[in-house]
């Protein structure tokens, strides 16, 4: 048949350099049996049907003979499952050729295994992303040649090498044995000490297959069992033997409004029972399966809502280790005739998702967003699953995209029985509202703490003028002071404050040394050397003293009589952005314009900023409000004044010198970024950024693709992402305090909560509504509007950024800050830090006392706080 020069065969090893050769994409077997067939060798001249017991053969027949390949098939049993393995692939990695690897080479040929060899961490990980190999022998005997322990963790960082056994080929230690913990850290399996021996390659390469191989694979046929579960229809609970709720499907969160976080580690006590039961009929179930007997019948369960829903219900005691009860396993399925006795059970289920969607910042030790999973590991689907209910709409003609999802979910309205079309009307009530990417406030077990913060924050007021009128923003900006003395250069900048900024590119930089070595003029300074670092006036072909002078106009417009949106505040911003653009998946994303534009943003992005929100600007009817329509009040007053500023004069028009295009691009995104912080658009912002981009980048990782540079730069690149990528950073750099070092973090809470005071105050005196009634001082709790800020925004927004830009260090802080506000808050403390000797105190003071007072007197001598008049004398001089 003319076949045989197109097929290479290996007597022993398959050698991987990482470069395809001329017959790359020939078959290679490794270690295999040959024969050639002739009559001789007794090997039919046609192909046979030809099987064996736990084997298959395989005849390629050329010209003359065929060729008669040996491949195992092992059978394995794992539970009522018959699984069918194929001969392990090995992979050995040796820098070069000794007794060692040879005896693992003769030991897999000997065992019929299929081998592949790798002389660098490179071919090893790339050979590895082809083949993904059942076993891993890595020499760790020579550290000189190539680092074991990176090896193996480059390994472990794909998705597919979850189900991997990795083996460290160690030297013979010379005095005491070694731990073995940094191996394990680094994701090996098992050890093997260096022994060339034929026979002890051997006897170690059968015992992993028979053991750790072994387990490793019924584990990945484990996945098929969750996958039939995730997609059953029936509603699937778990439990261990002590009823401690372990897992529960898609359908069971479907039926009973719940999420599997909100589950998961429950004792089946805890979740609320439906008073419909007959009182006996717990104690019964639990009599019966006990004695490991399944228990079948009917049984009202209690929604998340409050509702009950009557289920036939099958519970199975699963035997385990021992002999004894290791599990339960309950099959839910609810009756055909529920919706006539209970007539908003269907309906409800969809409002009950509304409400999971409500609630899925409250608490971020539940998973909320999920954002690590549908991004970083991949996505669970669960999105797909749970669709709410809506009501139709017919009229529609335009085919915009929503019209398209519309038409399909009415077509699929047609066919579908009663509770899922009662589903999809409830989907379409829900696309009718204009707040599609944002959370539901008002549900009765809504935090008041968040209800408050969330509502100053993502609404534009309650539209309700007084009589009097917040007059903002008649002033004219402020010009450059001729008093000040900012140096002009860097090298001119004095000692103190150039030690302070020595380490400016580390995250745990402390802002507000450099406020008191520069009397509260930190942008400035900070501004010049971060510019400076990134090259902006090379860019914008600008001399440094117009650098300067334009970053001292800018700081002259923030209000330092503002606790928090001032200069300072600004200052840390563009610290965050300067270090986000310096993290290596953000540097593959955006072009020297892109950078420029994000330093720039973050220096102007408050500037002028009155210390109010825009609810209250709204509510009090001020010039601004009504200039800008009551939409995004502060953050157009703030692009707009910032290029009002710098255009007016050519001392500080650091845009003189660049081109009209060039210019537009720049000036774009600098009011794209800007306006990004408004905090009405941040959970489109999020979802856009993690459905956009994080999302298939996890795709792609999951197939094997991460090592497809082009296909990632796609994703990086497109111009539409470049502007996700650019928001998101903003967004995170502006709100980042809970992510910072833990004083640095208290501070600006404080500072933040003074501001939030004041608002509150102004309001009660003229008589405006009060955005955040909780941000009273006299009663308010810091600890609590901290977790809620954090549960609310914070979390879920930093996962997925720390999934795109890395930032474990970020992560870890934000997770001991809060921490610490989980533990003011359940010592009933309202204040910053808790009091000193807080024990002794707590004895001689009565119960009844109110702690708020002490919180506030903590706040006010933490900074020394000064009235605006010193503050303004302080810096002018």
């Amino acid at each position: 048949m003319g076949c045989a020069s197109s097929i290479h065969i290996s007597d022993r090893v398959v050698y991987h350099s990482g470069k395809e050769s001329e017959d790359s994409h020939s078959p290679q077997q490794t270690n295999t049996t040959q024969h050639q067939g002739n009559p001789a060798s007794g090997l039919p001249l046609k192909p046979p049907s030809c099987k064996v017991r736990d084997s298959t053969f395989i005849y390629i027949y050329t010209d003359t003979d065929p060729l008669c390949v040996y491949t195992t098939l092992t059978e394995v049993q794992f539970g009522p499952m018959k699984l069918f393995k194929d001969p392990l692939q090995v992979l050995l990695v040796f820098a070069k050729e000794d007794s060692q690897s040879n005896g693992f080479c003769w030991a897999c040929e000997k065992a019929n295994f299929r081998c592949s060899m790798a002389r660098t961490p490179e071919s090893a990980l790339e050979c590895f992303l082809e083949k993904h190999h059942d076993l891993v022998i890595i020499d760790h005997r020579h550290s000189r040649h190539f680092d074991a322990e990176a090896l193996c963790r480059s390994i472990r960082a794909v998705n597919s090498s979850e189900n991997t056994v990795i083996v460290a080929v160690v030297k013979r230690p010379d005095r005491e044995e070694a731990s073995v913990m940094p191996l394990i850290n680094a994701g090996f399996n098992r050890r093997y000490v260096e022994n060339a021996n034929m026979m002890a390659c051997y006897n170690e390469l059968l015992q992993l297959e028979h053991g750790e191989v072994r387990a490793q694979f019924k584990l990945r046929a484990g996945n098929a069992i969750f996958t039939a579960l995730e997609q059953s229809q029936e509603a699937i609970e778990i439990t261990s033997e002590d009823q401690v709720i372990q897992y529960v499907n898609p359908a069971y969160e479907s039926i009973m409004g719940y999420q599997q976080g909100e589950l998961i580690g429950k004792e089946i006590i805890e979740v609320p029972k439906s008073e419909k039961n007959k009182p006996d009929l717990l104690e019964t179930i639990n009599s019966c399966i006990r004695k490991g007997k399944e228990w079948q019948g009917i049984y009202y369960a209690k929604k998340k809502n409050g509702d009950s829903i009557q289920q036939n219900v099958k519970i199975t005691p699963v035997i385990g280790q021992g002999g004894k009860i290791r599990h339960y396993v309950s099959i839910n399925r609810p009756l055909n005739d529920n919706n006539k006795t209970d007539k908003s059970s269907e309906r409800v289920q969809a409002e009950s998702q509304t409400d999971i969607q409500s609630s899925k910042h409250k608490d971020r030790r539940k998973g909320s967003l999920d954002v690590r999973s549908t991004t970083s590991r991949g996505s669970d689907g669960s999105s797909q699953r749970r669709h709410s209910s809506m009501a139709r709409i017919h009229s529609m003609t335009i085919e915009a995209p929503i019209t398209k999802v519309i038409n399909i979910i009415n077509a699929a309205q047609e066919s579908s029985p009663m509770p899922v079309a009662e589903a999809l009307d409830r989907v379409l009530e829900i696309l009718r509202t204009t707040e599609l990417y944002s959370p539901q406030l008002g549900t009765k077990d809504e935090d008041p703490h968040t209800n408050d913060l969330v509502g100053g924050l993502m609404t534009d007021g309650l539209r309700r003028l007084s009589g009097n009128e917040y007059i903002f923003s008649t002033k004219q900006p402020h010009h450059l002071p001729s008093h000040l003395t900012t140096p002009l250069s860097l090298n001119d900048i004095p000692p103190r404050i150039a030690q302070t900024m020595e380490n400016e590119d580390s995250w745990d930089f402390d802002i507000f040394n450099l406020e008191a070595a520069t009397l509260k003029r930190p942008l400035t300074y900070l501004g010049l050397k971060i510019f400076s670092r990134f090259g902006v006036c090379e860019f914008l072909n600008c001399p440094e003293a117009t650098l300067r002078s334009w970053l001292q106009v800018i700081e002259a417009n923030y209000h330092s009589s503002n606790s928090y949106h001032n200069s300072t505040h600004a200052a840390d911003v563009l610290h965050a952005t300067a270090y986000f653009l310096c993290k290596e998946r953000v540097k593959q994303s955006l072009d020297p314009i892109d950078e420029v534009a994000a330093l720039i943003a973050a220096t102007v992005h408050d500037v002028d900023h009155p210390g109010r929100t825009n609810s209250f600007l709204c509510n009090a009817g001020s010039e601004l409000a009504i200039l800008y329509n009551d939409t995004a009040v502060l953050e157009s007053h703030h692009a707009a004044l910032a290029f009002q500023i710098t255009t007016r004069d050519d001392k500080c028009n650091i845009f003189k010198n660049i081109e009209r295009n060039e210019y537009r691009t720049l000036r774009q995104a600098i009011i794209d970024m800007v306006l990004a912080t408004e905090m009405t658009k941040h959970f489109e912002h999020v979802n856009k950024f993690v459905n956009s981009i994080n999302k298939p980048l996890a795709a792609l990782e999951e197939n094997g693709g991460n090592n497809d540079e082009e296909s990632v730069k796609s994703i990086l690149t497109s111009p539409e992402n470049r502007i996700l990528v650019k928001r998101m950073l903003i967004k995170c750099a502006d709100i980042s305090n809970p992510c910072r070092p833990q004083e640095l973090c208290i501070e600006w809470a404080g500072r933040i909560s003074e501001e939030y005071f004041a608002q509150t105050d102004e309001e009660k005196r003229q008589g405006l509504p009060v955005v955040m009634p909780v941000f009273d001082r006299n009663t308010c709790s810091i600890p609590k509007s901290q977790i809620s800020f954090i549960d609310y925004f914070i979390t879920d927004m930093f996962d997925a950024w720390d999934a795109f830009a890395d930032l474990p260090n970020l992560m870890q802080h934000l997770d001991n800050n809060f921490k610490y506000w989980k533990g003011l808050d359940e010592r009933k403390l309202h204040s910053l830090r808790p009091p000193p000797d807080v024990l002794k105190v707590r004895e001689t003071l009565p119960e009844h006392e109110d702690s708020c007072a002490s919180a506030k007197s903590d706040f006010a001598t933490s900074r020394q706080k000064k009235s605006p008049e010193q503050e303004r004398k302080q810096t002018d001089g």
